[in-house]
């Protein structure tokens, strides 16, 4: 059980490597900072492991693994939390990647 994501939403989320040999897996859930500009697109979950794979808008943009404890614990200037966009609807990892960003892969996108 993720304290950021509703239950309803974790549903939706494939397993770590249900989407690997998917050429444009789809983004199920985005998470944000407020505070901050940045923002996760969910596309695999492990809930035991609380450990998702994401495209990851940041200082840089790109696929990687992030654990959903270390942002159930981060917090802004004056307290605000990572935040779940209840709005978002699940989209083709395409259609989030802007062509203007570079995208560093992981190990187990450069190896398809």
């Amino acid at each position: 059980m993720s304290g950021l994501i509703p239950a309803a939403l974790l549903t939706r989320l494939p397993k770590l490597y249900a989407c690997e040999s998917q050429k444009d897996p789809v983004a199920q859930v985005k998470l944000f900072t407020p505070w901050a500009g940045w923002t996760w697109y969910l596309l695999e979950y492990d809930p035991v492991e609380k450990l998702g794979f994401a495209w990851v808008e940041g200082v840089e943009a790109e696929l990687g693994y992030v654990s959903l404890g270390e942002l159930e614990g981060l917090r802004g200037p004056g307290g605000p939390r990572v935040e779940c966009d209840l709005l978002f609807q699940p989209t083709p990892l395409s259609k989030i990647r802007r062509a203007d960003q570079p995208a560093r892969m992981p190990q187990r996108e450069r190896e398809r």
